[in-house]
């Protein structure tokens, strides 16, 4: 109900600014980007302005590149990202007279997922990668399971398909016959229905409304090596260790300091609510060296 109610204010925030006075329109938060992000920062965007009256927040996805280009371009106020910035972005925010600062929000344990049916418990980031970029299309390469690989990913603006590439695949190329699709919701309805898929989610993602692991799916464990002890993006202390080896900080970025309404939005997501909120949505908070951080460039 609580999301039904925010997609509508969403909808008449979006498209009923004509009927608002220039100085609202202006007072509008606008933040764009991340799918992985965007469920996450429209509820916080909900509980906030249901705290702060008066207070509009308009949330998009899109994906991280879309983020990224929307800030540089001054089309939002926020632009959520779960990768880091490219340098070549970098530049040519600076170029445009736009001073990127960051802000980490939240923590994601990136989750390799299955179909239940499949048998494999645990893979290794190496074989993650291999699967990936097509050179194991049989799962009877790593265990008990001779039906051919089917794999689910994303399109290439996500900062979850860059970061995969970057740290899973050893940056090359992802698979030509990889299923490109355009959110994690999509990822997961295909490896629910496709008992040889392989797709990779935020940890968010892989609860129902009850809070449980969703029917069908079965989150892999992941080692460092062959032979090492697998752990579960869903233990905290597995990612906050280091020991679950495909976790990523999720960011949102201003142009420089940020202004007052935005600035106290990004506080209070910082701060204990906000926080407990990240944390009942299944991501992970943020550490007290992000947390300090993140006061540091609210000034």
């Amino acid at each position: 109900m609580k999301r039904t109610k925010l997609i509508t204010f969403l909808t008449l925030a979006l498209f009923g600014l004509g009927g608002l006075a220039a100085a609202e329109r202006a007072k509008m938060i606008q933040v764009k980007g991340s799918d992985t992000m965007v469920n996450l920062v429209q509820i916080l965007a909900e509980e906030y302005m249901g705290k702060n009256p008066g207070e509009a927040i308009a949330v998009l996805g899109g994906g991280s590149g879309t983020g990224i280009t929307g800030l540089i371009n001054q089309t939002c106020d926020i632009a959520n990202s779960s990768r880091e910035w490219k340098p070549k972005e970098i530049d040519q925010a600076w170029d445009k007279g736009v001073k990127p600062r960051h802000f980490v929000v939240a923590v994601d344990g990136l989750s390799v997922i299955v179909n239940e049916k499949n048998p494999i418990d645990q893979v290794t980031v190496a074989q993650v990668g291999a699967l990936y970029r097509g050179e194991i299309k049989n799962w009877k390469a790593i265990g008990d399971y001779p039906k051919p690989v089917s794999l689910y990913g994303r399109q290439s603006n996500s900062g979850t398909y860059v970061f995969m590439q970057e740290f899973v695949l050893g940056n090359k190329n992802y698979s030509a016959d990889m299923k490109e699709m355009n959110g994690n919701a999509q990822i997961i309805e295909g490896v629910l229905q496709d008992e040889g898929a392989v797709g990779y989610v935020g940890v968010g993602y892989l609860f129902d409304e009850n809070g449980k692991v969703r029917k069908g799916l079965k989150i892999l464990k992941v080692s460092k090596q062959p032979g090492g002890a697998g752990f579960m993006p869903t233990d905290k202390a597995a990612v906050d260790s280091g020991d679950y080896p495909i976790a990523r900080p999720l960011y949102m970025a201003t142009n420089g300091k940020p202004k007052a309404n935005v600035g106290a939005f990004l506080a209070w997501i910082s701060g204990a609510e906000g926080q407990a909120i990240v944390e009942r949505e299944g991501f992970f908070p943020i550490s007290p060296a992000h947390k300090a951080q993140n006061d540091k460039n609210l000034q």
